[in-house]
């Protein structure tokens, strides 16, 4: 299948990288269904991760003037977990924490325009890349 995003388009781009992988939609509802507040804080917990990568990166003081489209792609360890399982809770996640920073203002529509995942198998470094694509003419459409 051919990418969504052609990383070769990505130097330069805004962009930092979470170790491993992410709880699947799955794994959080089975925590939510066990009890609300540890589905609370296993977002709470995985958004506090994901800043802690964006404040480890070289665009740890960045802040997107304009709207962004956001593209994750997704090194996964094997095939067992489905696409949108995987990608939901880590865009949910992502998001927020990009908010809760200030790379973005907000996490709206007039924000994050769209994003876009890509999928690969890596055994060996399971991870999420994420790039942020600011859209400078948003306006003009």
């Amino acid at each position: 299948m051919k990418p969504q995003f052609d990383l070769s388009l990505a130097e330069g781009m805004p962009h930092f990288t979470i170790e491993g992988t992410m709880p699947s939609l799955n794994e959080y509802l089975a925590e939510v269904g066990r009890n609300p507040r540890l589905g609370g804080r296993l977002k709470r917990d995985y958004v506090n991760t994901i800043i802690q990568y964006l404040r480890l990166s070289e665009y740890r003081h960045y802040q997107a003037k304009n709207p962004v489209i956001i593209h994750y792609v997704f090194y996964e360890p094997n095939m067992k977990r489905d696409h949108d399982n995987v990608a939901s809770v880590a865009s949910k996640f992502i998001q927020d924490a990009l908010r809760d920073v200030e790379v973005i203002a907000d996490d709206g529509w007039n924000q994050v325009l769209n994003y876009t995942h890509d999928f690969y198998l890596d055994r060996g470094n399971p991870r999420i890349e994420v790039y942020i694509e600011e859209i400078t003419d948003a306006n003009d459409n």
